[in-house]
């Protein structure tokens, strides 16, 4: 006989109580409803439940109390508030305070139902048994909060914020939170934000229409329809383009989206996990990231430590990761030679996994295939003897030039140029744009590059002067 599940509806609205009843007991769910708070507790108390769906404002409080309550005393059961239309700060704080997911009023049938689908799924007792983070090599103090942050965040529906270093395993963690998750029989879509060009970018997040534009020859969906039911990772994130994070914004609070061409708009049922490598704080700070954006990605953050951060995991690692290679090339795993393994352990990875990685791989194409040696491993790139010489300026990225002769304000000014040549390139010559990304005024910037001999025009062609 199949299980029968519990659900306490809890809103001071008699005719949306009994509409969200209705449809659970459609749905074969047995339910209970409350008009306030206490009546809420009172049912708590007496009665097992498998989900709760709580209305955000309340006669007697705020629905947040009852999230925080059920938090407190009641571990493990998944929590949806209800709030007005437009209310996206207390959906966030909701999500902040522990709750499961969030629905806005008028309650859209389309969004309950997937919505209460996935926090009992979270209830049934098979999916307790399904925690998978053995991808997460390493026993240190950081990995293993990473793993319980990983499974914590798989009982939720709020959108996570994975920052870190490159290489780090932002989206190796993204994966295991969906497949963790109740969401893990569907669809895990990964795009990479900075990969799209800019004029394409509506059309493969939503999706479009047969004759939308030149060369749209039929229906096509978008990331959030391939995602639906799942969940969408967002790699580099910070490279959206302002007008896309407008759209972006708006399709996760209102959950809908409205394919180019279309005149409607289509629920969607989508988790947000995004990721960057650059410090979304400043680029919001320098007007380059959507404040209201920036706060509905990051509800909660999981931060994947640097591999220098946790030294003691890399011997594991670099094991693990040699059969790994091994395995996919189908060839015998090689012995690490003793010289070999303490060079891998004292190395500064400043590209962390990734950079570990490309090493052994490499080191396998040069080993003799029984042995692995130091050589092997630095093989076409800088001596091991240089590496181990570094100084502590040159560990974190200060490589002085070697060149003797050059004084320090040539070399600042070499700095200098390359910086600017930098920005120039990532603006695409747009000056405004590289002051911005310089965080220097256009007029700062027209200064420097008449001073440096970078002005290409007669309007960057300025008398010396001194700018305050």
């Amino acid at each position: 006989m199949a299980q029968q599940f519990n659900c306490l509806v809890v809103d001071d609205e008699t005719d949306i109580r009994e509409l969200v009843v209705l449809t659970l007991e459609r749905m074969d769910i047995r339910a209970d409803s409350a008009g306030n708070l206490l009546e809420a507790k009172q049912l708590l108390a007496q009665r097992s439940y498998d989900l709760c769906l709580t209305d955000m404002r309340l006669p007697d409080g705020l629905g947040l109390e009852l999230v925080e309550h059920i938090a407190a005393k009641y571990t493990g059961l998944p929590v949806a508030v209800i709030t007005a239309y437009g209310s996206a700060d207390n959906a966030v704080s909701a999500l902040k305070a522990g709750a499961f997911d969030y629905l806005t009023k008028p309650i859209s049938l389309k969004q309950l139902r997937p919505l209460v689908e996935s926090a009992l799924k979270l209830s049934s007792s098979d999916a307790k048994d399904t925690k998978n983070t053995v991808d997460l090599i390493g026993n240190s103090a950081a990995m293993a909060a990473v793993r319980i942050m990983i499974e914590k965040l798989a009982r939720s529906q709020a959108p996570v914020y994975v920052s870190g270093e490159s290489g780090s395993g932002k989206e190796l963690a993204s994966r295991l939170i969906h497949s963790n998750s109740s969401r893990r029989d569907k669809a895990f879509v990964a795009v990479n934000c900075g990969a799209i060009p800019e004029n394409l970018m509506e059309s493969e997040f939503f999706g479009y229409k047969k004759g939308a534009f030149t060369g749209a020859a039929l229906d096509t969906a978008g990331l959030f329809q391939a995602a639906n039911g799942g969940t969408l990772f967002l790699d580099e994130v910070a490279d959206l383009p302002l007008a896309m994070q407008v759209k972006l914004l708006r399709a996760i609070q209102e959950k809908k989206v409205r394919t180019v061409g279309g005149t409607a708009e289509e629920s969607v049922d989508v988790r947000i996990i995004s990721a960057t490598h650059k410090n979304l704080s400043t680029l919001m700070e320098q007007g380059l990231f959507r404040q209201d954006l920036y706060y509905r990605l990051n509800v909660i953050q999981l931060k994947m430590p640097a591999l220098r951060e946790r030294p003691e995991d890399i011997p594991e690692l670099a094991q693990k990761l040699l059969q790994k290679l091994c395995s996919a090339q189908s060839i015998n795993l090689p012995k690490l030679e003793e010289s070999a393994a303490k060079l891998i352990a004292e190395r500064h990875f400043a590209g962390n996994v990734r950079e570990l990685e490309n090493m052994l791989e490499r080191a396998l194409a040069m080993c003799d295939g029984q042995t692995i040696t130091s050589d092997d491993l630095m093989m076409g790139t800088e001596p091991a003897a240089k590496i181990a010489k570094q100084s502590d300026a040159e560990k974190l990225g200060f490589v002085p030039s070697r060149n003797l002769e050059i004084g320090l304000p040539e070399y600042l000014e070499n700095i200098e140029k390359s910086a600017i040549i930098t920005a120039l390139e990532k603006a695409n010559n747009n000056k405004t744009a590289a002051a911005k990304l310089l965080g220097v005024s256009f007029r700062t910037l027209r200064y420097r590059l008449a001073k440096l001999g970078l002005a290409k025009d007669e309007d960057d062609n300025l008398e010396d002067e001194e700018l305050t």
